[in-house]
């Protein structure tokens, strides 16, 4: 039997408010959902690191120092190829060629001198740590501070140390550090090692558990 008028119109407020409480339930779920992966912002680099290397020169100095980094298994990372297995170069740094920046239309001059390499793997083994003076405006040294911070499970400095870069072409190892399979530090020394192509003899080239043979 067809419900009368009297009780369908008796039935509508039940619906609406059933209606609505779902409504309310689907955009708190959304709304929580938001919360918890929040849209990463442009630009932002979200990934996973174990170790971020850092180097800083005098804003004053607008001279290209490169960071070239080499992990255990010789994979080097630098302004010549920024991602190497688990090594990343997150910023290449030019002096004062990548120092404007476009905002609201006006050129914004921010002359930090930063380059930074990321570890965002563990490979136990010995990684190598080089400074390079690509060019020069200034023509005077570079005296450039270098830090390793260790990410996870939270940020601890782990090693800084300043050097002087002399002149144009000029490569320097600051140190040279092993990794155990936990990615605990277990061995520094600063043997100096060319990684730069540049001056490099054939000798150089071949990994160094052939260069004996």
């Amino acid at each position: 039997m067809k419900p009368t008028r009297h009780s369908h119109q008796l039935s509508d407020p039940f619906t609406d408010l059933l209606f609505n409480t779902l409504m309310g339930f689907t955009l708190l779920f959304f709304i929580s959902i938001i919360f918890m992966n929040p849209i990463a912002k442009l630009g932002n680099i979200n990934y996973k690191a174990e170790y971020i290397i850092t180097v800083i020169w005098p804003e004053d100095q607008p001279d290209d120092i490169d960071l070239w980094v080499q992990d255990p298994y010789q994979e080097t990372v630098s302004y010549l190829r920024k991602e190497a297995g688990w090594l990343n170069l997150d910023r290449d740094d030019r002096g004062d060629l990548n120092d404007t920046v476009m905002i609201n239309g006006e050129k914004v001059v921010h002359p930090i001198n930063q380059e930074v390499v990321t570890i965002r793997g563990i490979i136990s083994g010995e990684y190598i740590v080089n400074l390079h003076y690509y060019q020069s405006q200034s023509n005077r040294p570079v005296k450039a501070n270098v830090k390793i911070e260790k990410v996870n499970p939270v940020l601890r400095l782990v090693f800084i140390d300043q050097l002087v870069l002399e002149k144009v072409d000029d490569e320097k190892t600051v140190l040279r550090f092993e990794l155990d399979g936990n990615g605990e530090i277990i061995g520094i020394n600063k043997l100096a090692k060319t990684l730069t192509p540049y001056r490099l003899d054939p000798e150089q080239l071949l990994p160094e558990s052939e260069q004996a043979l």
